[in-house]
């Protein structure tokens, strides 16, 4: 349980891969140490001078499940200040690695996922991948700067309101997932598309990936900072707890 890197070989040489999985049974649901480690993995695979992708992607039932609302319900406020930062440094440091990050996504992709793949720079999904942000149903709010990276805005306002989800396929007709294969092909289609981004020069990958931040329209740490200073103001004032305090009993999303 956790998270770890790995790194595929190609044949007898290493193939300029890292690939970062995260593990948190039993359905990626991140503690607030969860955001953290990963946020540190990936910082460190993009730092590596011998790595030129970076593939990240989940073990178990679903690609990440958010938050972990039952240590939010037990540590209160302090929890919400961790898990913000957590998310905030797990959804930045895919966004600034160095290299290219791909996300391959099996399985359900809510709340924080969304933060992580907004931010990834390619997305390769399984057939039964379902991506959404079912805050409002958690007394919480953020991941809409991620998720307008992956809908157009009237479609992202009305899954952020009404705490719907979208199809990999549904995604892939708006030309925010690059593939969407079946199941068992899924880490095979990120490696090969990662496998052909690091076969570029290392050096340059790294000034291509911080040109194109650059020139990003939507700065997406100010951004994703603004959303959440008002999940504090809803916990603050006490919408947050009655929310979360029904989570679960009326037939609510994971």
């Amino acid at each position: 349980m956790g998270v770890s890197t790995s790194a595929p070989e190609k044949g007898r040489e290493k193939s300029g891969i890292a690939v970062v999985t995260v593990d948190f049974p039993p359905v990626n649901a991140l503690p607030v140490d969860g955001w953290l480690a990963l946020a540190d993995a990936v910082r460190t695979a993009g730092r590596d001078p011998g790595v030129r992708c970076v593939v990240l992607t989940a073990e178990g039932r679903g690609f990440n499940a958010g938050v972990d609302i039952k240590e939010l319900q037990a540590r209160g406020p302090g929890a919400l200040v961790g898990a913000n930062r957590g998310c905030f440094e797990a959804f930045s440091a895919v966004y600034e690695c160095e290299v290219p990050v791909v996300a391959a996504v099996r399985g359900f992709c809510l709340g924080g996922g969304i933060g992580l793949v907004g931010n990834a720079d390619v997305i390769v999904a399984s057939e039964d991948a379902v991506f959404g942000l079912p805050e409002l149903d958690r007394g919480a709010l953020g991941a809409a700067t991620h998720l307008s990276r992956l809908v157009p805005q009237h479609l992202m306002r009305a899954l952020y309101y009404t705490s719907r989800t979208v199809t990999a396929a549904e995604l892939h007709r708006h030309g925010s997932v690059w593939r969407v294969v079946p199941s068992d092909e899924l880490m095979d289609s990120a490696l090969e598309l990662a496998g052909e981004i690091a076969a570029k020069d290392g050096e340059l990958l790294r000034l291509a990936k911080a040109a194109i931040n650059g020139i990003d329209p939507v700065d997406v740490r100010r951004s994703y900072r603004f959303e959440q200073g008002f999940t504090f103001e809803a916990s603050v004032s006490g919408v947050a707890d009655r929310v979360r305090d029904t989570f679960g009993t009326r037939g609510r999303g994971a």
